[in-house]
């Protein structure tokens, strides 16, 4: 054991002269510069222009998923990994990892093989986490299916990425996902399990059934017990070939075109990305985390944030139940003693507004994540004053980018917290530039947001002409969202740039409208969108749903509003609603939201006129008022003609 030493300035006078005399800048090293240390809360504005790179001492993982979730089952064996509260399924680190093993191995010995693909299709079971972790240790590509596809849509997604494996339930609420495959493809009833021959998914063998027994399909039983011990060996001898840039998950996105695309992500995109928002909110130093996940797996949230930081941090995650359900959430976190929990803001506004919430001991809380769309800031200070979740963060991102880019700090105070969507994560470039010239932007303007780092997909699943329309030559990925940051890399996101209205030639973002209607008492949950407007091009309509037992008049609305934002963003309509258009997620689809806004407003056809064509108006106008002129003109030379033909014909007489 080697003694302390109590260093002084005695000791190395001339090493330790740096400390007493006042820093200076050196040449080729401004005291402003374009990174941020990252490591805790940035205190030092060091950005000189909407340029961050996020600059830590922690080092990036080099990985893989199945990698990470051996070291922490070596760490903590009989520690809980697993929660799944309504199917009453509870299993440890060791026994997680073992049936792990033995679900990769068996889906080896059904003739699957490292890059594969494999879709999962379901609701927020064990299965779903456990073929998450088996593919992952066995090389195949697990495809994240939304549990809502229909038809069409499941057909695509499956076409689209040659799965040739599908593992379902029976079914799940209203989806009948073994009726619908068989409608997709009739053969599978008569096809023998594992070698499905079907004409309409070609490359589709197996259909595996996680709770019933079907015609043509494997049972997960099946899988857990079609490994023997050379399946073992092979599974052993493949971690040797896996290498944590293979492709490990394609994430189905609608991205900024209705066409679901496949964004394809590598065990290093989100090994990485789980390390370091877990670090971020303090799981690295936080040994008894209880994560409360009712966000669902097959979206980045739930599979990166609570699947794979399981893995990493070796937290305990806890899911409340297989569909989204408010009362089960908060019922969850007083059982299990939850210590975090995770959701979007429309569940977080749920879980607020339940009736019987009070009677509920949340006492255990002590952060969140709230993300997945714009976060109001009213909304973020309930969460701390209603729910007691003082150390809540919000996180920003996308599927493309694995998903987090920007995330606050527990330790942020309230402004950042509620303003803002926290600043950049570790080991990301982030920058906001005017799309029009990609160039970037002094600190505080608005612009596009645009991210490069290891958390950037590799690219849409054999898409190249999409994937090098939002990821540039540079690796720069395009994300749609226009937002300004400032000198600490602290960034507010105003909305999607689709989503922006263009109202007589003003921009107007609806995020900041909907975060100012949200400080309205009456107020629970509002969005904005824009309709068309045959003279404006666009005008404001807002979707406000109110606070149980509350009533309300678009004057008082509009009363609200006047002198408190720009006139010209005061919305014209403004409708009460009991719902809002979601996806499985819980985001707002405003896309819907927008056509439903325009039906009820009886706004059909009308034609759209921006006035960024001024020049074109101005046009027209003038040439109507130049052929008015000329009618005036014509008409008074037809009466100056009329009284010279009087006069002629008077002089006659």
């Amino acid at each position: 054991m080697v003694p302390g030493v109590a260093f002084t300035a005695r000791c190395f006078p001339a090493a330790l002269k740096c400390l007493r005399t006042p820093w200076t800048s050196r040449a080729g090293l401004p005291a402003a510069a374009r990174f941020i240390h990252v490591d805790g809360p940035p205190v030092v504005p060091t950005l000189t222009t909407s340029y961050a790179h996020g600059t830590s001492s922690t080092p990036l993982l080099h990985d893989t998923v199945g990698g990470m979730l051996q070291k922490s089952t070596e760490r903590h064996p009989d520690k809980e990994a697993v929660v799944f509260v309504q199917d009453g399924v509870r299993k440890t680190f060791a026994q997680f990892q073992q049936e792990v093993d033995q679900a990769a191995a068996g889906l080896l010995a059904l003739g699957l093989k490292k890059g594969d693909r494999l879709g999962m299709w379901g609701p927020n079971i064990y299965e779903w986490i456990l073929f998450q972790f088996a593919t992952a240790k066995a090389g195949i590509i697990m495809v994240s299916v939304n549990p809502a596809y229909q038809l069409q849509e499941v057909e695509f997604a499956l076409r689209k990425v040659g799965c040739k494996a599908v593992v379902c339930p029976t079914q799940f609420k209203t989806q009948q996902y073994c009726d619908m495959l068989r409608k997709i493809c009739p053969e599978i009833d008569s096809s023998i399990p594992g070698d499905i021959q079907s004409a309409r998914l070609p490359e589709l063998r197996t259909v595996i059934v996680t709770d019933s027994r079907q015609p043509g399909m494997f049972h997960f039983d099946d899988v857990m017990q079609a490994a023997g011990s050379q399946h073992m060996q092979q599974l052993q001898d493949l971690q040797k070939k896996i290498v944590f840039d293979d492709p490990i998950n394609i994430q189905f996105t609608s991205g900024t075109t209705g066409v679901p695309k496949g964004a394809t992500l590598s065990h290093h995109n989100i090994v990485n990305n789980a390390y370091f928002v877990g670090r971020r909110v303090g799981y690295h130093w936080k040994p008894h985390t209880r994560v409360c996940v009712p966000v669902p797996l097959y979206h980045c949230f739930g599979s990166v944030g609570a699947g794979i930081v399981m893995a990493v941090h070796g937290t305990t995650i806890v899911f409340p139940s297989a569909g989204y359900d408010g009362k089960a959430n908060i019922a969850a976190v007083e059982s299990e003693r939850c210590t975090f929990i995770y959701g979007t803001p429309t569940m977080y506004v749920d879980m607020i507004n339940q009736p019987d919430l009070n009677k509920y001991d949340l006492s255990s809380l002590e952060g969140g994540i709230m993300a997945g769309s714009p976060c109001p800031p009213e909304l973020v200070r309930k969460v701390v004053s209603v729910m007691g979740v003082k150390g809540i963060t919000i996180a920003y991102g996308a599927t493309e980018n694995s998903p987090v880019t920007f995330i606050s700090s527990p330790l942020d105070n309230m402004e950042r917290k509620s303003e803002t969507i926290g600043y950049v994560l570790d080991h990301i470039e982030a920058k906001i530039v005017d799309p029009t010239t990609e160039q970037v932007l002094p600190l505080g303007m608005s612009g596009e947001i645009m991210i490069r780092g290891y958390c950037v997909m590799l690219e849409y699943w054999k898409e190249k002409g999409k994937t090098d329309e939002c990821i540039t030559g540079a690796r720069w990925y395009k994300t749609g969202d226009i937002g300004s940051m400032d000198g600490y890399s602290y960034c507010k996101v105003n909305g999607r740039s689709k989503d922006m209205i263009i109202r007589g030639g003003e921009n107007i973002y609806p995020a900041e409208i909907e975060q100012f209607l949200h400080t309205h008492p009456k107020v629970k949950e509002a969005q904005v969108v824009g309709v068309k407007d045959a003279r404006m091009g666009e005008e404001v309509c807002a979707c406000i749903k109110l606070v149980e037992g509350q009533e309300c008049t678009t004057e008082e609305i509009r009363d609200f509003c006047k002198g408190q934002v720009a006139h010209f963003k005061i919305p014209r309509y403004v409708l009460f609603v009991d719902s809002f258009p979601l996806t499985i997620t819980g985001k707002i689809q405003k896309h819907k939201l927008r056509e439903e806004a325009e039906g009820r407003l009886g706004i059909k056809g009308e034609k759209h006129r921006f006035f960024e064509d001024v020049d074109e108006l101005r046009a027209q106008e003038r040439a109507r008022n130049d052929a008015k002129r000329g009618e005036v003109m014509e008409r008074r030379q037809r009466q100056k003609e009329e009284l010279s033909e009087k006069k002629k014909l008077q002089g006659s007489d």
